[in-house]
């Protein structure tokens, strides 16, 4: 049996079946003055995001593209958004009980090569690896040179008691993911997220493992385009569901919008996502009550205001060596975006 999904009171509401999405291709507003947005700030907004190295921005309002420059088709890897596309899968295999929050990595026969894991490090839980808390900290793959210098030193922690954003949790995550569910992470996507979102450019192929000498538990990148990352996000702010089908239980979304953990400026973490606290979720900017978000390195976002109906997607050319934006600077981008609305 799953564990229970309980529904908690906070960051986001599941919306009712008929709230509008897109078909097999997106609608545009005509007029963003009709739905409570300035055209003229909107486009303010465009020309200063093309002096800081945005590639591509997307913004959807009530399911339908509010606006939209530069290559919003082109696919890119998407760094550690890919993360909150697990946190979906997850959400399905727990809810068809498949896979259980309390189960630990010893049970679940986890460990990793050596220095392997110790008794006190499998007592982790899936619980802890969703909130990046497990305490292990084995070496791992695909993380930045600042995530390892950071990385604790081995046994400082108890499972559950500290956060670290950790790729050995996320990594090692998948690697449950894929036992329990019996399917591997790639083609799970394409099956049950990206075919019933009717994503328009994403491929199976679009996905590659990374692997290497550090662990034996892979990453998982993935190419994606900014319209079809805008469809993931818009399915997160309707609550799981699309098109009248609940492809991800609400009562999932709702727990994982939670923030367990204090990320200081940039807000909370709850399961694989960013989620806002008090407004704190990007340095030097107050956002509404509720905003969560997924977040890769070097400028990648999906933003998820609830209280706007809006979804945010921006992506930079961060295949260019040393082509990165800022936190802070994505953080000045989004408030203008959030000014462009009327009547704030």
């Amino acid at each position: 049996m799953g564990i229970a999904l309980v529904l908690l009171a906070g960051q986001a509401t599941a919306a009712p079946a008929t709230a509008p999405v897109p078909g097999a291709e997106w609608e545009s507003i005509a007029s963003p003055e009709a739905v409570g947005w300035s055209a003229p700030k909107l486009a303010q907004v465009r020309e200063y995001s093309k002096g800081i190295g945005t590639s591509a921005m997307v913004l959807v309002v009530n399911g339908q593209v509010l606006d939209e420059w530069g290559r919003t088709r082109d696919r890119s890897d998407i760094r550690s958004i890919r993360k909150s596309i697990l946190n979906g899968l997850v959400g399905m295999a727990v809810g068809e009980g498949r896979l259980r929050l309390d189960a630990t990595l010893a049970e679940l026969g986890i460990d990793d090569n050596a220095p392997s894991l110790t008794e006190a490090e499998k007592r982790a839980t899936v619980g802890d690896l969703l909130k990046a808390r497990s305490g292990v900290y084995h070496p791992t793959l695909y993380e930045t040179p600042a995530m390892a210098q950071a990385r604790p030193a081995r046994g400082s922690h108890p499972p559950g008691s500290f956060w670290y954003y950790n790729n050995w949790d996320f990594n090692a995550l998948n690697t449950i993911y894929e036992a329990q569910a019996k399917t591997r992470f790639y083609t799970a996507f394409t099956e049950r997220l990206a075919q019933p979102l009717q994503m328009q450019d994403w491929r199976t192929q679009d996905g590659a493992y990374f692997t290497g000498e550090a662990s034996v538990h892979a990453a998982y990148p993935m190419h994606m385009s900014a319209r079809d990352l805008a469809r993931f996000g818009l399915l997160y702010l309707r609550g799981g569901q699309w098109g009248g089908k609940q492809l991800i239980p609400a009562a999932w979304i709702q727990q994982s919008l939670q923030p367990y953990s204090d990320a200081g400026e940039d807000g909370g973490y709850g399961h694989l996502w960013w989620v806002a606290v008090d407004g704190r979720h990007l340095p030097g900017i107050r956002v509404p009550e509720g905003t969560f978000s997924a977040q890769g390195f070097g400028g990648h976002m999906v933003v998820v205001v609830p209280s706007h109906d809006l979804v945010v997607v921006h992506r930079v050319d961060t295949d260019i060596p040393g082509n990165v934006m800022s936190d802070a600077l994505f953080g000045q981008l989004l408030q203008r975006i959030l000014d462009a609305r009327l009547g704030k």
